[in-house]
């Protein structure tokens, strides 16, 4: 497993959440496991031409126009860490409405809602 990878990783997705990945992760899934490690958080996310906060951005815009309804609320988490605010979100997902269309949005927007609002009660 590339270690810059899944220290990105754990860095926006959260301690928690990569330990469970890994503890659920087997023979089956760990080629993938390996893909999204290395592809997404080594190559993308480890980019040092853009923050932390714009690649948070950009990657709920994409999961809200999309409609990844599960990937998008763990996004919206891990806003915790990427120091994206509800302010970018909601920016992002303005963008979403004029460019994939008002339902993905206000769909969005509904578990961007939830989301935060659960994250404020477990504080």
């Amino acid at each position: 497993m590339n270690p810059k990878g899944m220290a990105i990783r754990r860095k926006v997705l959260g301690d928690a959440h990569v330990n469970r990945a890994e503890a659920a992760k087997t023979a089956f899934d760990a080629p993938f496991q390996g893909l999204i490690t290395e592809a997404a958080w080594a190559q993308v996310w480890g980019r040092d031409t853009i923050s932390l906060r714009e690649r948070s951005m950009l990657t709920i815009a994409l999961l809200a126009g999309l409609g990844n309804d599960h990937e998008l609320a763990l996004h919206i988490r891990a806003t915790a860490n990427t120091g994206a605010s509800e302010a970018d979100v909601m920016e992002a997902l303005l963008h979403v409405a004029i460019y994939a269309g008002v339902p993905r949005a206000n769909h969005a927007m509904k578990i961007a809602k939830d989301t935060f609002a659960a994250m404020k009660d477990a504080t």
